[in-house]
């Protein structure tokens, strides 16, 4: 299917079928229960699970596959961001004009960077990226006011030329009339689900990109990433410069974070220098360590899983938890809002980081490692190693 075997195959029907039942599978439990504080099927979380598995997916390409661990892809995120807005400002709503130009202008600005910054390898690779980010937003911050509005940030204006608006056309951004922020509810009894017009124009966009990753992973352009990773030394002595290859991931990768920061201003008509913070890189590198650097499924899953933690668990206040507990005494109902109020709302980072330390620790490999152990775990025939056998003790059978 599409040049892929039978296990990629399989990988993009998940994504796939992950990305359109979302609603469905975001929503488990009633709208009217205690439960649905946990629900997570809603537009704005729904989009950022998806345009924030792309953005990992693309920096998996470079770190996953050759190991160049870089601090800057908040950089290209802000620099997709501000494309989008500034051709809604010249042309008009229509998200088909900012998005190609958010990809061709992160690939020149990561081109620069990249080009500057492969100079060197490991610690030193990062610090440069890092500075190169933090430089960005700077510039988007207090020098560049004029093309990036500073801090109040970039948005479109009833004054901005708009050469191409229609009459007709909506006030927001949209696809051929087709709005991004409207959207449809079905209600299954006591279940509601919603269905948003710029969820599904991103996963759309998802699966298309994880095609790509999919076919450079396992393209010999994927495996010479890998003899990066594994033995730079080795591959010079075989007369290859690792550098070109390098430099091609980080623009491919740089081309991807512009993408999703494209994809940012697509929902929400708005772009600012806080988009370029080194915090936004180094959240990334979390999402693809969690989930499981070096895979394809893993940037999704840590994606998602660091997304929900940040927008469920900061949700949940003094009030969720009394309201938890409430069938307990007062004392005891009192004690246990005290024992978890220090890891919900606000301390949200704390339970994050207590499971990143234990997916750190126990699971290496990352969600994904864990998701294959409990595979071999539970499969019908687990593989038997027999530590006597020796290639040697197969009888020759003589021509």
């Amino acid at each position: 299917m599409l040049g892929l075997n039978k296990k990629d195959t399989s990988l993009l029907l998940i994504v796939a079928g992950l990305a359109l039942f979302a609603p469905f599978l975001l929503n488990p439990f009633p709208a009217d229960s205690g439960l649905a504080q946990f629900n997570a099927g809603y537009p704005d979380l729904m989009q950022r699970f998806v345009i924030f598995g792309i953005f990992a997916i693309g920096f998996n390409i470079l770190f996953g596959l050759t190991g160049y661990l870089s601090f800057g892809h908040a950089a290209f995120l802000g620099v997709g961001s501000y494309c989008v807005v500034w051709m809604y400002k010249l042309v008009d709503y229509n998200v088909i004009w900012g998005l190609p130009l958010a990809i061709v202008v992160s690939a020149l600005f990561s081109l620069l960077i990249g080009f500057v910054s492969l100079r060197r390898s490991g610690i030193y690779f990062s610090i440069l990226t890092l500075a190169f980010a933090q430089m960005s937003f700077n510039l988007a911050y207090s020098v560049l006011t004029p093309i990036t509005n500073g801090e109040t940030g970039l948005q479109v204006y009833s004054n901005d030329p708009q050469v191409l608006l229609g009459a007709t056309e909506p006030n927001a951004p949209h696809l051929f009339g087709i709005v991004m922020n409207q959207s449809k509810t079905l209600s299954m009894g006591a279940w509601e689900f919603t269905f948003n017009n710029g969820y599904y124009f991103c996963a759309v966009i998802l699966m298309v990109v994880f095609y790509l990753a999919i076919r450079i992973f396992r393209s010999p352009f994927g495996m010479m990433l890998r003899a990066v990773k594994t033995n730079q030394t080795r591959m010079n002595y075989t007369g290859l410069s690792p550098r070109p290859y390098t430099l091609a991931a980080f623009v491919i990768s740089g081309m991807y974070a512009g993408l999703a920061g494209g994809l940012m201003a697509a929902m929400d008509p708005l772009a600012g220098a806080e988009r370029m913070q080194w915090t936004a890189s180094g959240e990334v590198v979390l999402m693809t360590i969690l989930g499981g650097a070096g895979t394809l499924l893993g940037p999704v899953l840590g994606a998602g899983f660091i997304k929900y933690f940040e927008n469920i668990f900061s949700k949940i206040n003094d009030g969720v938890l009394h309201s938890w507990f409430s069938f307990l005494p007062d004392g005891m109902e009192n004690l246990l809002v005290g024992i978890v109020h220090p890891f919900v709302g606000k301390g949200w980072h704390l339970t994050l980081g207590l499971l990143f330390m234990a997916v750190v620790i126990f699971l290496p490999g990352g969600l994904m490692e864990g998701g294959e152990r409990l595979k071999k775990r539970f499969s019908k025939t687990p593989e038997v190693k027999d530590p006597e056998h020796r290639p040697e003790d197969k009888p020759h059978v003589a021509e």
